[in-house]
Parts: C-alpha cells; structure tokens; sequence
C-alpha cells in the first residue's frame, strides 16, 4: 500500500545572535501557521512525526504531533547542514555563503559541513526510518538546507540553490513512501 510521505520546514523562528542557531525558537508567526495547518487535516493519514533534534524542528513537530495524538520521534542526524563553523551570521552574508554551499556541493565553504555530505546524512535518516516500513504516512520536520538536499535526491536533481523551498519556511514537499517518486514540490502550508 502507498503511504505519503512529507517532508516539512519549520517555518518563521525567533532569531537571537546570542542563542546557538539549533537552540532558536518558533515565532508568533512560526507557531501560529504551524497551528492553523493542524486544522485542515492535512496530516491526518500521518502515523510517525520525524523530527530533527533542533528545537524549531522539535516545536514544529509537537504541534502538529499533539493534534494527531503521537509521539514525536527525535533522530538528532537529522540536524540542518553543520555551520557551526561560521555560527550566526547577518542576512547578506548568509545568503552569500549559502550561495556557495549549493553551488560549491563537494566543498566546504568556511567550514560548513560540505552538501554532498549533509545530502547522504539526512537521506539516510530518512531512508532508515522508512525501512521500518510502518503502516500510514510519515511527517519528517526539517530544516531548508537539508530539506533541499532531499528533495533534489529523491527528485534526481543536481544539488542546486534553484530547488530551494520559498523564502520563510514552513514549506513541504512529498512523495511516494514504495518508489519514492515526488508527488509534488516544495508548497507553502497554506497552500493545501
């Protein structure tokens, strides 16, 4: 039987300098469109709720996790691409140096984990918890970076910066559980 399966960004998150970047938060607005998509029951065939270990994820994923009534799986592998090595950085230069990071996949740009290998990290995750081959869809929530990565894998595409879900987050894409061919690309929650 063919099960969907999604893969879902956290969406807006309060951005404080000082706090380390897997330690930020949901927003008002974050929390509050993860809260209306749980009544539209989009998720209702849903019987795991993956999450990464980073708490926007984790906040992401218990919302919606209550409202099903399940458990929230941490798989903390899952992570967004390791950029510790660089930590918060302003805006322009973030986008600069992701830039580079999708455009440069077999190169660590400053120090940030290379693509290539977040690519293989979290498609292992992935493909580690669907082997389990449990009955009723599977929620992962995720991060844009990584998520992106995925979502050129399972779509055969090169790993490129084009494939990027749109600019705030709190998109998903989705496909096939059995051949995992993408049903469709990256939407907006609202857009259901």
């Amino acid at each position: 039987m063919m099960h969907v399966v999604r893969y879902l960004t956290h969406p807006q998150v309060n951005i404080d300098p000082s706090i380390p970047v897997p330690r930020w938060g949901l927003s008002e607005v974050g929390r509050a469109r993860t809260e209306a998509v749980t009544a539209t029951g989009l998720f209702s065939g849903t019987a795991q709720v993956i999450s990464s270990g980073e708490q926007k994820a984790i906040e992401t994923a218990e919302i919606i996790a209550a409202k099903l009534g399940i458990d929230v799986e941490v798989r903390e592998a899952m992570h967004e691409n390791d950029r510790s090595a660089t930590g918060f950085l302003v805006p322009d230069e973030f986008e600069e140096v992701a830039n580079q990071f999708f455009g440069q996949p077999q190169v660590s740009v400053r120090g940030w984990e290379r693509a290539v290998d977040a690519q293989v990290r979290v498609v292992g995750e992935v493909e580690h918890v669907l082997a389990r081959d449990t009955p009723g869809d599977v929620l992962f929530v995720g991060h844009g970076g990584v998520g992106t990565l995925l979502y050129c894998h399972y779509a055969g595409l090169a790993i490129d910066r084009v494939h990027d879900q749109l600019a705030g987050g709190g998109c998903f894409f989705a496909f096939t559980s059995q051949e995992r061919r993408v049903l469709h690309g990256w939407r907006r929650l609202e857009e259901l």
